[in-house]
């Protein structure tokens, strides 16, 4: 198909098992196509580079889908961070905690089986390349900082063991910033418990994509506000994010969008020769810098290790 259509495809959406994603983004490559790639981007750092090193000397295109920086209030915190609002950070509290592997059915006390590409691990534990990549990308879109050394555990406590399904991790981000990470599917009682709490010195902040419509401000004087897009803020005004009136909320589907709307800007832009990437898009260095992070926490086992060369080679 690729090799009759591709005069006609603007881009190529990459949804398949991650495996499957590096052999179809670099035929896409050869052929010329714009690849837009669900996270994860691939398995490894190693194949990440080779991805990199693939889209230089084509000269491609690549967008990876990091959906939750599509909500306009993590957008807005992105701002507000950017404002200086929380002064200088010193701590991210970032989590990710979800039961599906251990929850069960009332009716059978079964605990239902994911796909099958969900139930092997490689080098990344499977659950770090499916919530892990989405929390530090976060933490990336969110501060700018770039990790520095981890330590980290991994534990298998739902009911496909041996596979990995609980990771907890302390990133230290340099500058006096250290992170907190737990993810996990093992987490009774969670749906999707992703919350993201950042801490600086002149005032703390927290988003939960339970509630994300609202941002949790507290000032150094221990004063604490809820904001929405309806209030004093800096770019969750803006039209786009309105699709409905601030108290109708937005959710999973509409940040989605968010995130195609700034994909199909960045494709435009290179079409007509200009920059490539836009403010809110992500390519290949941050889910590089992201696995690099998560083999990291696979070779711990709770003692640090220090973070190698964070940019793929070009070539």
């Amino acid at each position: 198909m690729l090799d009759d259509e591709h005069d006609r495809i603007d881009a190529l959406v990459v949804l398949t098992p991650p495996s499957m994603h590096m052999p179809i983004i670099l035929k896409a490559f050869t052929l010329g196509i714009r690849v837009i790639s669900e996270k994860p981007l691939c398995l490894s750092s190693a194949e990440a580079a080779e991805i990199k090193a693939s889209q230089v000397s084509n000269n491609g295109y690549l967008a990876v889908i990091y959906n939750y920086t599509g909500y306009p209030m993590v957008r807005e915190l992105r701002a507000q961070i950017a404002a200086g609002r929380l002064g200088k950070l010193v701590h991210v509290r970032a989590e990710m905690p979800q039961e599906g592997f251990i929850r069960a059915k009332p009716d059978s006390g079964e605990v239902p089986v994911p796909q099958d590409w969900r139930l092997q691990d490689n080098e990344i534990p499977t659950v770090s390349l499916d919530l892990g990549v989405h929390l530090l990308q976060m933490i990336t879109f969110l501060t700018g900082a770039r990790p520095k050394r981890v330590v980290g555990t991994q534990h298998s406590y739902g009911a496909f063991a041996p596979l990995i399904d609980s990771v907890d991790a302390l990133v230290d981000y340099g500058d006096d910033l250290s992170c907190n990470v737990w993810f996990g599917k093992a987490a009774l009682g969670y749906r999707n418990g992703l919350k993201i709490r950042v801490f600086g010195t002149e005032g703390a902040a927290e988003w939960s994509q339970m509630n994300p419509e609202l941002i949790r401000m507290t000032d150094k004087f221990g004063e604490s506000v809820s904001i929405d897009r309806s209030g004093e803020v800096l770019v969750a005004m803006e039209d786009r994010y309105q699709r409905f009136k601030a108290g109708h909320p937005a959710g999973f589907i509409e940040a989605l969008a968010n995130y195609y709307e700034d994909i199909y800007s960045s494709i435009q832009h290179v079409k007509e020769g200009t920059d490539a990437q836009n403010e809110y898009t992500a390519g290949v260095d941050i889910s590089f810098e992201g696995l690099k992070v998560l083999e990291a926490i696979s070779r711990s086992k709770g003692s640090p290790v220090m973070l190698e060369e964070l940019e793929p080679p070009s070539e």
